[in-house]
């Protein structure tokens, strides 16, 4: 199909060569697509259809990441945390819940 086409490549022959899973597979499929099918609702659909895959995937990533013991992958930027007001949890009672 020509909207998946743009380049030299098409979308899939770039998913398998970089060897993508489902979810990232088809956020790229969306966003290869985007404002080349359809008018402009189409395009937002496929944007929209893009985040949805992304979101799922980093969902996934960070069960992952919390069921293997590494954590909630996530940092707090400096300008959102008050150290005043900061309460130090060690791993250990993380761990337990504390």
């Amino acid at each position: 199909m020509e909207y998946y086409r743009r380049g030299k490549i098409e979308c899939w022959d770039f998913i398998r060569d970089q060897d993508l899973n489902f979810h990232l597979g088809n956020a790229i499929k969306y966003i290869c697509r985007a404002g080349h099918k359809g008018g402009q609702l189409k395009r937002c659909e496929d944007l929209e259809k893009a985040i949805h895959y992304l979101q799922n995937e980093l969902h996934h990533e960070e069960n992952f990441l919390i069921q293997s013991g590494e954590g909630i992958p996530f940092t707090i930027q400096p300008e959102e945390f008050s150290y005043k007001d900061a309460t130090y949890i060690s791993e250990e009672s993380d761990r337990r819940g504390i």
